[in-house]
């Protein structure tokens, strides 16, 4: 009946009342936790170890090298399976082109393929960080607008405006709590995912360490 207005209607969903009750400051974190939300699913699809830094991919690069370079096939293959067989092919590209066995170029090749490695690792982790960070002041700056409201609401000649101090306090604190929940699990997941870029970094550069002696020539090994 019109006079049970107050009562939420059955098709009415709860989240957007919420995000209503919010105001405008709710909609930058609303876009912040959708692109948090993307770069978390794209960084643990990309960042699996089979797809980093194969278990047993070393090994088999030390075998195939063992009785000489791998041919040029074999070497493009290896450069596509993964980052660390990219690493890997970048040096043998590099033993195979300098007849000498520079060791000082052979490490050159597998510091310059690392770094654009790592690079390719921590593409979009930055934006990650910059969300958690941004996160929280987004909050704080709704609960701002939310206080300026308060404030608006009281009235030397008519007092306050119940309406309008219910609203300013519900924007206050639905930014705070949600600039939080934004922030909390994207600072968890961009740590985690620093941790795993440093730790495939360090296997990437202890796999070209092992591999270097094999790309020498016999003499110098």
């Amino acid at each position: 009946m019109p006079a049970q207005r107050s009562e939420r209607c059955p098709g009415e969903r709860p989240l957007f009342s919420i995000i209503q009750a919010a105001g405008w400051p709710i909609w930058p974190l609303i876009l912040c936790s959708i692109a948090a939300l993307a770069i978390i699913i794209e960084r643990f699809m990309s960042l699996r170890a089979a797809r980093i830094a194969p278990p047993t991919l070393l090994d088999e690069v030390i075998t195939l090298t063992r009785s000489g370079l791998p041919a040029p096939d074999v070497v493009d293959k290896l450069h596509d399976s993964s980052v660390l067989g990219t690493v890997l092919a970048a040096g043998i590209r590099a033993a195979a082109t300098d007849a000498r066995g520079d060791e000082a170029q052979l490490r050159n090749a597998f510091e310059n393929a690392g770094r654009l490695a790592a690079h390719r690792l921590e593409r979009y982790l930055s934006l990650l960080g910059t969300i958690a960070s941004a996160a929280p002041l987004l909050g704080l700056l709704g609960t701002v607008v939310g206080m300026i409201e308060i404030f608006g609401a009281q009235s030397p000649t008519t007092g306050s405006n119940p309406e309008q101090l219910a609203h300013g306090i519900s924007v206050a604190l639905y930014n705070t709590a949600f600039g939080l929940i934004v922030a909390i699990p994207a600072l968890v997941t961009w740590r985690h995912f620093r941790s795993l870029v440093d730790g495939y970094v360090l296997q990437m550069e202890q796999a070209a360490e092992r591999l270097l002696p094999h790309l020498l020539p016999r003499g110098r090994r």
